[in-house]
């Protein structure tokens, strides 16, 4: 039987020999399989269907022509049209005040509702994220159907006058699939997290408002803010029920921008598009900002905005 010694001697010298030419290792760049060129041509033609009309009209807002599908030149008159438009600019003051509002709405309701989910669990949730997934699935055109004889009842027979104000109406039609995406995230931002603060607090004899407000607020806070910002953006485009429930003189702009299909698309209309574009960016890295700073990786913001 050969001694260690000389079997770590004779593996020394079998190592230091240099490898035959036949088995040298390949250098350079390993040779990708026709599946993996499939799966990226195929990435690439999914982004561009994606992302293409997008380019497309964001381009075309720096049409100087009279129409939006026709070319003439470069330049910024459809953005100085904005200025010099008074519909426009109603339309557009319009949408902003009530995706303001109606994310207000939903930030205080989402906020609540989320927190009452993560931290007071039970049977009773799973009925409740039930009801808050009929209310994100359930079509926009049903949500307007209902909505326009609820605000008649509240404010013609009842004479709850502020229900015959446009963007009180607008806001509470915005309000309610924002309110659910709200609910989402804030409980997704609390599931995972301890309740032991708010136990040693209530041990500490604070008040129940007071740990909810230095406390549990404070925990959910990066999570509200991101529901805030997103409930923003997205009832700037609630266009079905906004063309149901508007009433004269407050017509939000995407009711502006289907009348004025009608008479042909101006670059006017894609100005203000790539402007709400914009704004939509804005808000998005807003939120993943803020989750950072929160001290989220890129895993759990995603999960958080998804409401996951």
């Amino acid at each position: 039987m050969t001694p260690p010694e000389a079997m770590t001697q004779t593996e020394t010298i079998l190592r230091a020999r240099p490898a035959p030419s036949g088995t040298a290792p390949r250098r350079g760049r390993a040779h990708r399989s026709w599946s993996d060129v499939a799966f990226t041509v195929w990435g690439v033609l999914v982004m561009l269907f994606l992302f293409l009309p997008i380019i497309v009209i964001v381009i075309y807002s720096f049409n100087t022509g009279r129409l939006l599908v026709s070319w003439d030149g470069f330049g910024f008159d459809a953005f100085r049209t904005i200025i010099e438009k008074p519909a426009i600019q109603n339309a557009v003051r319009v949408s902003l005040i009530t995706a303001f509002i109606a994310a207000i709405i939903a930030t205080v309701l989402g906020t609540l509702a989320g927190i009452a989910m993560a931290r007071h669990p039970g049977k009773w949730v799973w009925w409740f994220l039930s009801l808050l997934l009929l209310v994100s699935v359930t079509p926009e055109i049903v949500d307007a159907v209902a909505l326009l004889p609820f605000f008649v009842l509240l404010g013609q027979d009842f004479g709850v006058g502020m229900f015959n104000d446009g963007i009180v109406r607008l806001s509470v039609g915005s309000s309610l699939f924002a309110t659910a995406v709200v609910s989402y995230i804030v409980r997704a931002r609390l599931v995972g997290q301890d309740a032991n603060l708010e136990e040693a607090s209530a041990d500490l004899y604070a008040k129940p408002i007071t740990t909810f407000r230095r406390i549990t607020l404070a925990l959910a806070m990066p999570a509200v803010l991101a529901g805030f910002l997103l409930a923003f953006t997205l009832s700037l485009d609630n266009t079905i029920v906004a063309a149901f429930v508007q009433v004269s003189g407050t017509t939000p702009w995407p009711v502006y921008v289907l009348s004025a299909v009608r008479s042909g698309l101006r670059p006017e209309i894609a100005a203000v598009s790539t402007i709400m574009l914009l704004l939509t960016l804005v808000a998005l890295a807003l939120v993943a900002l803020v989750l950072k700073r929160a001290g989220d990786s890129a895993t759990q913001i995603a999960r958080t905005m998804t409401g996951g």
